[in-house]
């Protein structure tokens, strides 16, 4: 798979209140008082895979930190194809709390779903359109809504019978909801009202209440704009809940390819 193309090592950091950092065995960084592990993730070289640095973890090592992590029900941060995101176990209604906490989100604003593949989106949601439509958006920028099903933690999103999900075309990401098994709720790495971040230094802010920071460098769209977010959940139509960053591709395929009519939304 490609994400086994990608290999990972810390990020040594020590300034301000991380100054009193202690190394950990395999080389991970944890912040001594908040037990904040900030990770990097490596490239592929031109030639092929990154040089793993001795005494550092490889790529399976740091997914194994990721999934703990999350299994214990902490909120941790990652990098995606679009901006940088914060994400818990979707199923787990203390860590979703906890991630509106983190973020000072309102409590009515919803999260999506992150998968690993396709067919996990018929567990969650109520599909109405084709699966060829499905593989043509995903994996990719786009966030499609569908009617939640009852599988789905009803705690997540109560005041809605409606859930957004995504599957990232970033290769850690669909490993990491592989091997949580279960869908991630994800939503963007800042304080709410802020600008969305394409660089983990643009959230450092959050870092004492993440367990882990997942370093992926900028991201290579820098256009801040987050997904596009398209409702469809009534049969035959849809409807663009915000623009994003793939906007035209996105209706091309929902309306010239599949003949979708849409209905009046909002940016």
């Amino acid at each position: 798979m490609r994400f086994l193309r990608y290999w990972f090592v810390e990020l040594l950091r020590s300034r301000g209140a991380h100054s009193s950092a202690v190394v950990r065995p395999h080389g991970t960084e944890m912040c001594k008082e908040l037990k904040t592990k900030v990770l990097r993730l490596l490239p592929p070289t031109s030639n092929g895979p990154s040089v793993q640095h001795e005494g550092h973890p490889d790529g399976a090592e740091v997914l194994r930190h990721t999934v703990k992590a999350l299994k214990e029900g902490h909120v941790v941060a990652v990098p995606t194809d679009t901006i940088y995101g914060l994400a818990c176990l979707a199923q787990n209604s203390e860590a979703v709390a906890k991630t509106y906490d983190i973020k000072g989100r309102n409590s009515q604003k919803p999260l999506a779903i992150c998968v690993g593949e396709v067919q996990e989106i018929y567990k969650y949601c109520k599909v109405k359109v084709k699966e060829e439509l499905l593989n043509d958006l995903l994996p990719g920028p786009v966030t499609l809504v569908f009617e939640r099903s009852e599988v789905l933690n009803a705690d997540l999103n109560p005041f809605t019978s409606l859930v957004g999900v995504r599957i990232p075309d970033h290769p850690f990401m669909r490993r990491l909801c592989q091997m949580c098994g279960e869908p991630l709720a994800l939503t963007s790495a800042n304080i709410s009202s802020h600008t969305s971040t394409v660089a983990v230094h643009e959230f450092e802010e959050l870092w004492p209440k993440l367990s882990v920071v997942v370093d992926g460098g900028p991201i290579g769209d820098q256009s801040r704009l987050g997904s596009t977010v398209v409702d469809l959940s009534a049969l035959g139509k849809y409807r663009i809940i915000r623009a994003g960053c793939a906007l035209s591709s996105t209706v091309d395929v929902l309306n010239r390819k599949y003949g979708l009519s849409e209905e009046p939304g909002e940016d």
